[in-house]
């Protein structure tokens, strides 16, 4: 049986400490964020950054078409909490709470020990659509701030959720994890992250998976609606 879609009629910002709304103050982590990633983008120089490198960077080859995925992974967390949001409330507060958790890590360790990668190749062999897209990339996001990497915490959050929630079909569960686990590649494909990034945000995740099961009912997906 579909579930059915969470009831907001009635909702407003004075109405947010109700039962029925409560979880959306989750979403204000991002107010907090974003906060933060204005600190350490401007604040911190790239010369107080240290260099994250391992010898496995050097033998993954950029390849553009993982683009895909990396710029993929932005509509994957923007509908992971639409459909939590809309038709599993423990869900939503399992996969904010994570992403909270893993923000708020993550930042500490920019802060306490500022990364940067040089990993980027100067130029694209070859012009396409997909390096365009990647060349827009490089110059918004420096690439500072990344040991570990929230795009892939960000996802084993989601897949986490995703195979806890009894009610969503086993093809989408393995499509959350056959995604997640092509973002952990692509981070490194498109040479936004070293390989060591991606290991860091492993501990970081476990600790974010600690803190979902003691707040959310010790890790129980009940549906709300």
């Amino acid at each position: 049986m579909k579930t059915p879609i969470y009831d907001y009629s009635g909702f407003s910002l004075k109405r947010l400490n109700e039962p029925r709304f409560s979880h959306l103050k989750l979403l204000g982590g991002w107010i907090v964020y974003f906060a933060l990633y204005f600190i350490t983008e401007n604040l911190i120089p790239q010369t107080s950054c240290h260099v994250i490198h391992c010898a496995l960077d050097d033998r993954i080859p950029f390849n553009e078409f993982f683009a895909v995925f990396y710029v993929g992974w932005y509509f994957f967390v923007a509908g992971a909490l639409l459909y939590t949001g809309l038709r599993n409330i423990e869900g939503f507060r399992q996969v904010q709470i994570f992403i909270i958790v893993t923000q708020l890590l993550a930042m500490l360790c920019y802060i306490v020990y500022p990364s940067v990668q040089l990993l980027r190749p100067q130029e694209f062999a070859r012009q396409n659509f997909f390096t365009w897209i990647l060349g827009l990339i490089y110059a918004f996001d420096t690439p500072t701030g990344v040991c570990p990497s929230l795009h892939v915490a960000y996802s084993i959050g989601i897949a986490s959720a995703a195979l806890k929630d009894k009610a969503l079909p086993r093809v989408w569960k393995a499509g959350a994890v056959f995604f997640t686990v092509m973002v952990c590649l692509a981070v490194c494909f498109v040479k936004q992250h070293s390989v060591l990034d991606v290991l860091a945000a492993l501990p970081v995740c476990a600790a974010a998976e600690v803190v979902v099961h003691l707040t959310t009912g010790k890790g129980k997906n009940e549906h709300q609606g």
